[in-house]
């Protein structure tokens, strides 16, 4: 048939027709909308407790139904509208203030006895009880009562993991107040007494395996094979489940019984036999993946960590070591930066590579130790181009599916710039005093230490783009994990192995003598 060469224009009746139909639909949204909005009103302000259960369905049902725009608006005009009461909590701090202390109790209220002093005591009792009450959200009422009501649990992450979205994209006040008071009470719930540790096994139901292979998120597993491998001998999988949220682990951790502390995901992800379980001195922790992004900054991971280090202590005896094999996923975006950004200050006409003086730029710094540089100035003459070493350096990491990791010889002029540097960003980066790695930040305020970095240790897509292949060990010592956590907390101080610190300290003693 040919094909009709005129313009295709609608006539007036299915233009029409058009515009009728999507009125309805947004006419339809909006019914969803209002109802999903009586029924929040309704769980917060109902107190029959015989239909309380119906409203709360309502709500979650129609809460799930709604698209990303219209929960948003729903979230915030809970943030704002459903908020706390300023006025009277201002109007009860005059009050308070206004009250005058009884004559030699100064701010000792149990020192007390007259019978005036009674009096006035009492009414700094009852309006500091009104006051903890005024400074309560009206919305705390729906978390209450979801978290009470099957399956609101769920509900609640789904509500929190919607607000960080939203909070992504836009720094909304009222939001930022709601998400700090729902996490709150989340950390509340979900503490480690609520919580159930099971060691997942090949024998669990399905669905929960199904959830497993979903949730990893730092060594995908890519077949049923794979993931029987990793719940069979020599392997151990455990995960947090909560009773409100039946057969979906929180958070999971998986284990490898080893001889000694592996220097490579190869080494743990195998394709031979395991060693016999009883000749197992390691227990690595290779993988920990959360499956709520509701719970994001609820660190359930350590409690989770420390308990199964009490578990497999108590279980096999002979296990003496406790590390992981971890992924350092800021480390190749804040290097490619830092090499960007000194190569162009270096090619700056108040900055020579051989000699600066006090003329130079206070923000250049050469990262290459002098040898690191010659054995990057040598490349520059065959397989790669720059100006000076940082440059052949950047144009290197930068270069189309990780070339470079195919020559010995570019691996071999790579290695010790960025084992060093990686000691450097583990040891030294920080933000607001913390490690600036979140991974390192996770393990650090656990109370462990930093080990060893181990060279191509990942050589997957991910692990070339996050670190250049590299990994490094944590070690959580028993009898330091609370010194080393408290340590780090308090004065951000970081525990390192002897031959990391050197690496950096190193470099230092190179600044100090120039």
């Amino acid at each position: 048939m040919a094909q009709n060469s005129q313009p295709n224009r609608s006539s007036p009746r299915v233009s029409q027709f058009q515009g009728n139909k999507n009125l309805n639909a947004s006419s339809n949204t909006e019914r969803e909308f209002e109802l999903v909005r009586e029924s929040m009103h309704s769980a917060i302000s109902m107190n029959k407790t015989e239909v309380l259960d119906s409203v709360l369905n309502d709500f979650s049902e129609g809460y799930s139904s709604l698209d990303h725009e219209n929960r948003q608006r729903l979230l915030l005009l809970l943030a704002k509208e459903y908020d706390l009461n300023r006025a009277q909590v201002r109007e009860l701090i005059k009050q308070y203030l206004g009250l005058e202390v009884p004559s030699g109790l100064g701010e000792n209220a149990e020192s007390s006895t007259g019978v005036e002093d009674e009096a006035l005591l009492s009414a700094f009792y009852r309006i500091e009880r009104n006051l903890r009450h005024a400074l309560k959200p009206v919305y705390e009422v729906l978390f209450e009562r979801l978290n009470t009501h099957p399956g609101g649990l769920k509900v609640l992450t789904v509500l929190r993991a919607d607000i960080l979205s939203i909070l992504a994209e836009e720094n909304i006040a009222s939001l930022r107040a709601l998400d700090s008071y729902l996490k709150e009470k989340l950390g509340t719930w979900l503490s480690p007494a609520a919580l159930e540790l099971h060691q997942i096994t090949w024998d669990d139901p399905a669905s929960l395996l199904e959830k497993i292979v979903a949730y990893e998120a730092v060594h995908p597993i890519s077949n049923l094979i794979d993931l029987k491998r990793r719940l069979g001998v020599g392997r151990r999988c455990f995960g947090y489940l909560h009773p409100a949220i039946p057969g979906e682990p929180l958070i999971f951790i998986e284990v490898a019984l080893l001889k000694d502390v592996a220097q490579s995901i190869q080494e743990v992800l195998w394709d031979d036999p395991p060693i016999p379980e009883c000749e197992a001195t390691c227990a690595l922790f290779y993988s920990i993946s959360s499956t709520q992004p509701g719970l994001s900054g609820i660190n359930l991971g350590k409690f989770l960590i420390k308990r199964v280090i009490t578990l497999v202590k108590r279980e096999m005896t002979h296990i003496s070591k406790f590390a992981t094999l971890s992924p350092i996923p800021g480390f190749m975006q804040w290097l490619l930066s830092k090499l960007a950004s000194q190569s162009k200050l270096a090619e700056a006409e108040y900055v020579s590579l051989s000699s600066v003086d006090s003329s130079g730029s206070a923000f250049w710094e050469n990262i290459l130790e002098p040898e690191e540089e010659k054995a990057l100035m040598d490349l520059s003459e065959g397989v790669a181009t720059g100006k000076n070493g940082m440059e052949v350096m950047l144009n290197l990491l930068n270069s189309a599916n990780y070339e470079w990791t195919n020559s010995s010889e570019l691996l071999s002029a790579l290695r010790s710039p960025l084992i060093r540097l990686c000691a450097r960003y583990l040891l030294q980066e920080k933000k607001r005093g913390k490690a600036l790695d979140s991974v390192a930040n996770f393990h650090l305020q656990n109370g462990a230490m930093v080990e060893r970095i181990n060279w191509m240790a990942d050589r997957s897509e991910k692990g070339l783009r996050q670190s250049g292949g590299l990994m490094v060990n944590y070690v959580y010592r028993l009898e330091n994990i609370e010194e080393y956590a408290q340590s780090y907390f308090s004065k951000g101080h970081i525990n390192a192995s002897a031959d990391l610190h050197r690496l950096v300290k190193l470099k230092e003693q190179g600044e100090r003598t120039d």
